[in-house]
């Protein structure tokens, strides 16, 4: 329940992108960072594949932690 999935793009050290699984979406933190988010959350393949990254990833490693 207090998993969260974060998968972030970065570009000469500054964060661009990120998808946050507790927002179901990605968000944009420079101007080309937020074109690209527009882009990705049009995409519903996209949204789905990270959506489904947290329960893929996340919650089958959960115990390995």
């Amino acid at each position: 329940k207090d998993i969260e999935f974060i998968r972030s793009y970065y570009y000469n050290k500054l964060e661009i992108v990120r998808f946050s699984s507790s927002l179901g979406k990605f968000v944009g933190y420079t101007e080309f960072g937020v074109k690209n988010a527009e882009r990705f959350n049009k995409d519903p393949s996209i949204l789905a594949q990270q959506r489904a990254e947290k329960e893929r990833y996340c919650k089958h490693n959960i115990d390995v932690e």
